[in-house]
């Protein structure tokens, strides 16, 4: 069981309303990443350790190639590993 109370329930809605929300992909996985950031900083969340490893696989999505650009094949990746990260929160 992951972490309760009001704190963690809102941070899990945030992350998700983020990650739903209308705009670009990647920009919405950033603002989605340092939402959960936050949260784990002020103890609303734990860090899990599959948590840690799926936020590490979307910073390498989110990184670009070396001219620093994100495509389609980043966002479809981001997309996919917030979908993840959004099951794996129960736990956290």
């Amino acid at each position: 069981m992951g972490s309760s109370g009001p704190a963690a329930d809102a941070a899990r809605q945030a992350f998700r309303e983020r990650i739903e929300a209308k705009g670009h992909a990647v920009a919405n996985a950033r603002d989605a990443a340092a939402g959960l950031e936050a949260a784990f900083a002020s103890g609303a969340l734990v860090r899990t350790p599959t948590l840690d490893l799926m936020l590490g696989d979307l910073a390498r999505a989110l990184a670009g190639d070396e001219t620093g650009k994100v495509g389609g094949k980043s966002a479809e990746a981001a997309r996919f590993i917030l979908r993840a990260i959004s099951r794996e929160l129960d736990s956290a």
